[in-house]
């Protein structure tokens, strides 16, 4: 009788690239969400849309792309230092392949003094 094959043996397992793209955004969204000295960013009123990742998945390694909104003034470095950090680690921790790279576009910036005018200006419409 042939020796039993364990089940981590007996296939492989593909992760499309839209997967590890969702995993990457929600990955800067924590990274963003906890930056020291101001609120959580993201969706909302006011607030910068959500990051959005495009992903490159060739065996079990991931090149990323996240596009990015954030407040000005800010540590533009620094705010995009965390976000290739977390989103490393999640997907390294999620999807189980390296992220050699994380590319980031600032599309955007924020300021609070521009954004709570823009909503006053609004209210008053």
């Amino acid at each position: 009788m042939p020796a039993r094959v364990p089940p981590a043996e007996r296939g492989a397992t593909h992760i499309a690239d839209r997967v590890v793209a969702k995993i990457a955004a929600q990955a800067a969204r924590e990274a963003l969400a906890v930056r020291p000295g101001g609120p959580p960013r993201g969706a909302g009123p006011g607030g910068a849309a959500p990051p959005h990742a495009a992903v490159t998945v060739h065996h079990d390694i991931a090149r990323v792309r996240v596009s990015l909104e954030l407040g000005y003034p800010s540590d533009l470095a620094e705010s995009c230092a965390a976000v290739r950090r977390q989103v490393v680690r999640r997907v390294e921790d999620c999807a189980g392949m390296a992220v050699p790279e994380v590319d980031i576009d600032i599309e955007h910036l924020h300021s609070a003094h521009i954004r709570s005018a823009a909503v006053r200006d609004r209210k008053l419409r």
